[in-house]
């Protein structure tokens, strides 16, 4: 069973981007649209304090018809924010997003912040091992 540590190894970037909670929620969406990513970590220092997803975007300023050059990170992120360890697996991973219906996971060790992880990245660990006891399975049944 493979693990959020083999997840972080295979990612392209190790680069963790975040905001800070003091920024414009206009700066953190035109960071997140330029790298082309769906939520960012908002970090106090090396703190982890909430994350800023599409969502909460969506919901709480084009919903609520407020201005994303007036609001502050800190008034719309998301505070109360699940992490997962490197050594937790993925299928446990993508059981906590399921029932917490949210799709970015900070991976935190040691009161601080690792990686990052999605939902996609989740799905992708899972079906690689899926397959892999399908192969397994079909070289035992055909010998």
């Amino acid at each position: 069973m493979n693990t959020i540590r083999t997840i972080l190894k295979n990612k392209k970037s190790d680069e963790i981007w975040s905001v800070a909670p003091g920024e414009t929620v206009l700066e953190a969406i035109t960071l997140m649209a330029k790298l082309r990513i769906g939520a960012l970590l908002v970090m106090e220092g090396e703190e982890l304090v909430g994350i800023l997803s599409e969502r909460d975007y969506a919901r709480k300023i084009i919903l609520q018809g407020r201005r994303s050059r007036d609001t502050r990170v800190e008034e719309i992120m998301t505070r109360e924010v699940m992490t997962a360890t490197r050594d937790m697996t993925a299928q446990h991973c993508l059981g906590m997003m399921t029932r917490g219906y949210f799709r970015h996971l900070p991976v935190v060790e040691d009161g601080r912040v690792v990686g990052l992880v999605s939902i996609g990245d989740l799905v992708k660990m899972v079906i690689a091992d899926q397959e892999a006891v399908i192969n397994e399975l079909q070289r035992y049944v055909t010998g």
